[in-house]
């Protein structure tokens, strides 16, 4: 079982990998990003670096015998020139400039490809611990209204679209109307944006309509930045007025399966994988 490099942001999901890890009896490696990666992961193996301190990660990960790595977690981009780089991290500097220019799918697609000259196995989140990927069908025990299956294709359709120009993941559809697509604000914040629309363009606790979608960018690399939800997102989705949130079965992350199916319950969403999509 070859020893995994977890290079971490924030949120749970790197403290999700790194606990799987231990429980599979994987040997691991955690690189935390400094100012991203939560206090969680301090009690495993590893060292902080900066996001310009390539050379640094780079040898540690070498150094602990790392032969794969995972990159996981919420990163904030940031401002280029306020960097501290090290002798690798200038070198590559150039390169990420231009990739970033191309969105974050091409910024992120540079940074696999860093690893990858340095001999490292790319790994995906999924592919580290495969019970993550939200699967086929209901998570929870209610499931999509044929009305609502509509609104959930006509959203991810919009989330495809949006992928495609790299602007967000995430859209919010209801009756056939498109009430919100995700930008760099995140999910959280759009979904809050929803919840300050007015009521007769969008569902409320006593009656539910609407549909979160997310999805894949279609440029994406596979291995990292798969879309996310978690328990925040049906409480969001849910003070939204949302009935359910939907994404395609095997490419979206959830962070905490069985809260999440117990939340949606209690709530009273849905939680749905599509496979066959338009």
């Amino acid at each position: 079982m070859q020893k995994l490099g977890l290079i971490a942001g924030g949120g749970e999901l790197p403290i999700d990998l790194a606990r799987h890890c231990r429980s599979a009896g994987r040997p691991l490696f955690v690189v935390r990003l400094r100012g991203h990666a939560g206090q969680g992961l301090a009690e495993f193996p590893g060292t902080q670096a900066g996001l310009g301190e390539l050379g640094k990660a780079i040898a540690a990960l070498h150094a602990s015998g790392c032969r794969a790595v995972c990159l996981a977690g919420t990163v904030a981009r940031p401002d280029f020139s306020d960097l501290k780089l090290d002798a690798r991290g200038m070198a590559a500097l150039p390169g990420v400039i231009k990739a970033a220019r191309l969105g974050d799918s091409g910024l992120l697609s540079f940074l696999l490809g860093q690893f990858e000259a340095e001999g490292f196995a790319v790994e995906g989140a999924h592919q580290v611990m495969a019970e993550l990927c939200l699967p086929r069908g209901s998570l929870g025990l209610l499931d999509a209204a044929p009305h609502q299956i509509d609104d959930a294709r006509r959203a991810l359709k919009a989330a495809e679209d949006i992928g495609r120009l790299d602007i967000g993941q995430a859209v919010v559809c209801c009756d056939g109307l498109i009430l919100a697509v995700e930008a760099q604000e995140g999910t959280a914040e759009m979904l809050r944006r929803v919840a300050s629309l007015p009521q007769a363009i969008r569902g409320q606790a006593t009656s539910r309509r609407g549909v979160l979608a997310k999805a894949c960018k279609p440029q994406q690399d596979l291995r990292v930045d798969l879309p996310t939800i978690g328990p925040e997102t049906v409480r969001a989705a849910a003070a939204a007025g949302l009935a359910g949130i939907v994404g395609e079965a095997g490419r979206l992350l959830v962070i905490d399966r069985t809260a999440v199916a117990a939340l949606a319950d209690e709530l009273g969403l849905f939680v749905v994988g599509l496979r066959d999509l338009p």
